[in-house]
């Protein structure tokens, strides 16, 4: 028996490689996206480490190029998934019994081989699947997926230190054990970073999962998959089930062991996967763990201190960024009047100045959006705002699905701050601005707070630090992740804990202890060394 205490030191973030013109990360990238380009992979259903090809599948198309098929991947079945809880808890038998540390030793290993030689696999599945460009793909795909396995090891040795003190006579311990059951995940196609940690968060902790994947983010999935089998991943850890929600909520929603899902999507989804567990409690055998981050209409908040070139930029890059598909992309600003006219100007000359194209062109800034749905959903408010009598398009606004799914970074002006824009989800490259007067700041600020249901993230921009301090406690609520002077996305794991609370999910924090304390059931242990005797106290004695 190995009974060493083991420590394990913060690690470092992983380095976001250049990708400069010749150098040898760019040489490997773009080879491996022409050998990804060619291929017309195959990808099965994947449960207890057997592969299903179920005959029902779903072709992988480039977003940017949506005529050209890379594969195609099968969708699970009803018959094929009532395997999968199954597989599940039989490997759920042996990996939770396992000694944290090797579990710890596949999720380090799985990062070095993320870091290494499938670096160059992951980034180009990404940027063909997702239509990333080089940079959101490598902080994505690579880094930010190494980050999460690194840190998750780290946290739960954090976790794993928790210890009751013990007293004269008697011995107490706290066991971390694994929720009893399986934990279904549900993951975005935005991130595969995302993916990773909603599926290895749970895993570290001694759970098994069953996973279904994004339609659209299937093929950089798929890989992570290989990777994880190839760091020693026993089969049924992890359960890999393409297909249509119905099909798997239906099914997996109905099992006594489900013991939680960790999910990132849609709050309509969410919502929805929430009342069906509602509806089948009594059936659980224990409570389900329901962990989701959905949801955004983040805020940028332009105090009449700020540097205007500082605001544009920030507001550039915060909101346009993979087009704008994040859940923490700045889609609604609150500007001052007297800064308004130079912000506006710089914003506008930067938008011109983006180029959009293919993923291959590292000289595009902008991509595609995802599919056809999202196009026309995009473009339904831009048309909407255009129609208005309450807003303008003052940048971009065209768009085009012809060859791929291409919309313009578009900036709209409102004189409405509840402007449809300025209140619902649009998860594209669409920027509201709305001008407040400069001596209606505290009114700006309270409007701003009460817009959107939403509470994720927010930025203040201010050079007066005092009144951003305000401004920042006035809108606590407003956001789980919040910023001073910098763009309201880009949270970095081990840095800045991720998750908003309000109808942007239960704000569990991707990224820190309070994710995997989720999926723990901790057990209190006392022994006592010499029991009593007599059932009388000693009072009760003469």
């Amino acid at each position: 028996m190995n009974n060493a205490i083991y420590n394990f030191n913060a690690p470092a973030n992983e380095p976001v490689l250049g990708y400069l013109s010749g150098s040898p990360e760019r040489k490997l990238l773009m080879e491996e996206i022409g050998r990804q380009s060619d291929a017309l992979i195959d990808i099965p259903c994947i449960i207890g480490g057997r592969e299903f090809f179920t005959g029902q599948t779903t072709d992988i198309v480039l977003p940017h190029d949506h005529k050209k098929v890379i594969g195609r991947f099968h969708n699970v079945t009803e018959e094929v998934l009532k395997n999968a809880s199954v597989s599940a808890m039989e490997a759920h038998k042996v990996w939770s019994d396992l000694s944290w540390t090797v579990r710890a030793s596949i999720l380090l290993k799985a990062a070095e081989l993320i870091s290494g030689k499938y670096r160059h696999v992951i980034n180009a599945a990404t940027m063909l699947g997702q239509s990333k460009n080089i940079f959101q793909s490598e902080i994505d795909g690579v880094c930010e997926t190494i980050d999460f396995l690194k840190y998750n090891a780290y946290f739960a040795s954090r976790i794993y230190e928790i210890q009751p003190r013990s007293f004269y006579n008697q011995l107490n311990k706290m066991e971390f054990r694994p929720l009893e059951g399986f934990v279904f995940t549900v993951s975005p196609f935005n991130f595969t970073s995302i993916a990773a940690n909603l599926n290895m968060a749970p895993v570290m902790m001694g759970n098994t999962t069953i996973w279904k994947p994004a339609s659209t983010a299937v093929l950089s999935n798929y890989y992570l998959m290989k990777v994880f089998q190839e760091a020693g991943m026993p089969d049924g850890v992890i359960n890999f089930i393409p297909g249509r929600g119905a099909v798997i909520s239906n099914v997996l929603l109905k099992d006594p062991l489900l013991a939680g899902i960790h999910f990132t999507g849609s709050n309509n989804t969410f919502n929805h996967l929430w009342k069906q567990v509602a509806a089948n409690l009594g059936e659980y055998r224990s409570y389900p763990r329901l962990v989701g981050e959905t949801g955004g209409k983040d805020f940028i908040f332009v105090h009449p201190s700020a540097d205007p070139l500082e605001v544009a930029v920030n507001a550039v890059r915060g909101a346009f960024e993979y087009q704008g598909q994040k859940c923490s992309a700045a889609s609604r600003m609150y500007v001052p009047g007297s800064l308004w006219p130079e912000i506006k100007s710089l914003m506008q000359d930067m938008c011109r100045d983006m180029k959009m194209g293919d993923i291959r062109d590292p000289e595009n800034f902008i991509n595609a959006v995802i599919d056809e749905s999202s196009f026309d959903n995009i473009m339904g408010y831009i048309d909407f705002a255009k129609k208005s009598g309450d807003a303008s398009i003052i940048g971009g606004g065209r768009g085009d699905k012809s060859k791929g799914y291409f919309i313009e970074p578009t900036i709209i002006e409102t004189t409405d701050p509840f402007f449809k824009t300025m209140q619902e989800e649009i998860f594209g490259p669409v920027l509201t601005v709305w001008v407040y007067p400069d001596n209606k700041l505290n009114e700006a600020v309270d409007i701003c707070d009460k817009t959107s249901p939403y509470g994720l993230t927010g930025a203040v921009f201010g050079r007066d630090r005092v009144a951003a301090s305000r401004i920042c406690e006035s809108l606590r609520y407003a956001a789980g992740n919040f910023y001073i002077n910098d763009k309201p996305t880009g949270a970095i794991v081990g840095l800045q804990p991720f998750g908003g609370a309000r109808a942007s999910g239960t704000n569990d924090k991707a990224g820190g202890e309070f994710n995997l304390i989720r999926w723990i059931s901790p057990r209190t242990i006392k022994e006592t060394f010499v029991p009593a005797t007599d059932y009388r106290y000693d009072y009760m004695k003469h």
